[in-house]
């Protein structure tokens, strides 16, 4: 009887489990269409964004080499270098391509400079001042620049700063410091501060540790810093438009008028080529500092547990 009892109690439990596991069986049946179909669609929605993308970047290589280019995407019937050779002139490409360089590589030098010494306080010292402040700092990025651009004009005039390359440097790097010492203190923040405890030990100043011990484990992170303050002043129009006046000092992203005529004329095929020249040098300044600024932080093994 006992053992009756034991069997016929043991055997729902087989049942139990083959019910359990066809259920799962079926719901990982009917699972696996919809996560296929998630995919697809999300894999049809990425390839329309990516062509969305793509098609401009499409017309820009072909119509540069196009003498004929319209707005239509097409293969150049006859291909040639003549939409190059026309805008690799000194007054097309070369000065404004140079006055770009020397604007965006000032505004992005004077830039990361100071935000390392405003940045460097802020993540060092402990302060009831230093939330309010960032915030403050941060509530300067959010004031329109079309709205500032008044007083700051009647400022240049009063300074005799109009057409003045120097001064423009300036503005542009106080437009770009709010941010970039956000950016900063954020990455000053991953160095240890226990590296630089040792040094002061030693005898060493703060300005001597941030200069060979802080900025040195930081170069990624000014790296960015750089890259972002430095696009974002090479795409710049409306600052250098109000600021300099000669047409040997405007940058390449105010010359790019030129290409426009009368009555909505457009040198498209010379547009599509002084393009592709005016974004070379951001591209190359991503290498060049990728290969400079290393690929992370050099800290593996500077603390001892």
């Amino acid at each position: 009887m006992t053992t009756h009892a034991s069997v016929a109690a043991a055997d729902p439990a087989p049942t139990t489990r083959s019910i359990a596991t066809g259920s799962h069986h079926v719901e990982t049946s009917a699972a696996a269409p919809r996560g296929r179909a998630m995919r697809w669609f999300a894999n049809i929605v990425l390839s329309v964004i990516g062509i969305v993308f793509l098609l401009p970047l499409v017309w820009l290589v072909l119509a540069s080499f196009d003498s004929t280019a319209t707005l239509s995407v097409k293969w150049p019937e006859a291909p040639s270098l003549a939409n190059f050779t026309a805008v690799l002139t000194p007054e097309i490409s070369l000065i404004p391509l140079w006055n770009s360089l020397v604007l965006s590589g000032g505004c992005a030098i004077v830039t990361v400079l100071a935000a390392i010494l405003a940045a460097y306080p802020l993540s060092r010292y402990k302060s009831r001042i230093n939330k309010p402040f960032l915030y403050g700092v941060l509530f300067g990025t959010c004031l329109p620049i079309t709205a500032m651009m008044v007083p700051v004009y009647a400022l240049f005039v009063a300074f005799n700063l109009i057409d003045n390359m120097f001064g423009t440097i300036l503005f542009l790097a106080a437009t770009s410091l709010p941010m970039a010492i956000w950016m900063m203190k954020n990455f000053m923040d991953s160095v240890p501060v226990s590296l630089e405890e040792a040094a002061w030990t030693d005898g060493a100043s703060a300005m001597a540790t941030l200069r060979l011990i802080v900025v040195p484990l930081m170069r990624p992170g000014i790296a960015v810093v750089f890259i972002f303050v430095f696009i974002q002043t090479w795409g710049n129009f409306f600052i250098p438009f109000i600021l300099l006046l000669s047409p040997d000092k405007l940058p390449a992203a105010v010359s790019i008028f030129s290409f426009f005529g009368q009555y909505g004329a457009v040198a498209y095929g010379q547009l599509a080529a002084f393009s592709l020249l005016y974004s070379v040098p951001v591209l190359a300044l991503y290498v060049l500092v990728s290969r400079l600024g290393g690929g992370s932080f050099a800290l593996a093994g500077a603390v001892k547990g």
